[in-house]
């Protein structure tokens, strides 16, 4: 088993000088290089605080690491966290995350409790060289956050550059926001989460909203998005949902390249599983879409690999990795023959390391193949 999967762990708990390692996000550069983002976490596992973004570069496919580097950091020593990486054809990588300040925390922010400049700000960086360098942040908040939201998250996970259609060349990024709330309630219910995507036509130096889906009903309120490139440029957009819907998954489509949404986001009571994020990748040589998740249905444990060949609207277990705790995870095509996973993980608690897990894409036709299917070569 060891064999057949290598798995290495990039992040482990108590170590470079960091309580624990969250929020995973992983891109393949132009040159093949792995690089693997998370949120390192100063003094405890907490959401806020002093919260770096750092990264491992892999040169060999995600079996070992290079060095930890910082790659951004808030100078208040506040939060610096959720990766958006993506890489564009020109080999650079352009990194979306989001900030807030040393004193704030989610709760506060969704009462109105934090001034604004404390509160959620976003941030675009780019390498040139493989992601061993990067630029100075950039502040892009006034282009991608409505006055009025109040919490804000970019993915987690990996971003998009479309390949095909009429928006070939756009990023991608989906995300997160809540609104101010009304009546009685404090802003902290889930009824007011909503999902929104940033889009950028030009490589990233300019920056605009794209679909927004945020009707604070209480059946489908959007959390943490990720996003897939189907054939032919139709987006596959799957979201965590914590409300009355059934299952805890809602996906939507969109054929603009992310500018508005075919239909609201509908409840996936397919893909069983916790209240989590998950991610979704476009799978050539199969011709599969995959999603990454805890399958437990009511904890955070059982990482799997699910498949779906009617491009999301029936899944399957494609890989099942084992039965520990897991939480977050991203999906990536390390090379024509692999499509890597890197996870949450650990044996008595989900957010003991980060591990990168490398499954053989061809598992995936021979699933297919044992159930009927016609697989294709990988």
């Amino acid at each position: 088993m060891a064999d057949r999967y290598p798995t290495s762990v990039p992040y482990r708990q108590a170590t470079d000088g960091y309580h624990t390692y969250r929020i995973p996000a992983a891109v393949v550069t132009g040159a093949g290089t792995v690089l693997a983002f998370a949120e390192g976490r100063r003094g405890s596992a907490s959401d806020s605080g002093h919260i770096d973004l750092v990264l491992k570069r892999s040169e060999d496919g995600g079996r070992t690491w290079g060095t930890l580097q910082v790659v951004a950091t808030e100078p208040s020593r506040g939060t610096a966290g959720n990766p958006a990486p993506a890489v564009l054809g020109d080999g650079r990588i352009v990194l979306v995350h989001v900030r807030q300040g040393p004193t704030a925390t989610e709760e506060k922010i969704r009462r109105g409790q934090v001034a604004a400049d404390a509160g959620r700000r976003v941030f675009v960086q780019v390498s040139a060289d493989d992601g061993v360098t990067w630029s100075a942040p950039r502040e892009i908040t006034g282009e991608v956050k409505r006055p009025g939201w109040r919490w804000y998250a970019t993915t987690p996970g990996h971003a998009l550059v479309l390949r095909h259609g009429p928006h070939a060349g756009r990023l991608v990024v989906p995300a997160n926001h809540s609104l101010p709330p009304a009546g009685e309630d404090d802003g902290t219910e889930g009824r007011y989460d909503g999902g929104h995507a940033l889009l950028s036509d030009d490589g990233g130096t300019t920056w605009r909203i794209g679909y927004v889906d945020d009707n604070p009903d209480g059946y489908v309120n959007v959390n943490e998005t990720t996003a897939a490139e189907l054939p032919g440029g139709r987006l596959y957009l799957n979201t965590r949902t914590d409300s009355t819907a059934p299952g805890t998954r809602a996906d939507a489509y969109s054929a603009d390249g992310g500018q508005t949404l075919e239909l609201p986001f509908r409840p996936q009571a397919d893909l069983t599983g916790p209240v989590v994020e998950g991610s979704v990748l476009w799978c050539d040589g199969p011709e599969t879409l995959l999603f990454s998740g805890p399958a437990a249905p009511d904890a955070r444990a059982l990482m799997t690999v699910r498949a779906s060949d009617d491009h999301g609207r029936t899944w399957r277990v494609a890989h099942t990795v084992s039965g520990l705790p897991a939480a977050y995870s991203d999906l990536v095509r390390v090379d024509g023959d692999t499509v890597g996973l890197l996870f949450e993980t650990g044996n008595f608690g989900p957010y003991e390391s980060i591990a990168f897990r490398r499954i053989p894409v061809a598992e995936l036709a021979a699933v297919r193949a044992a159930e009927g299917g016609a697989p294709s070569s990988p």
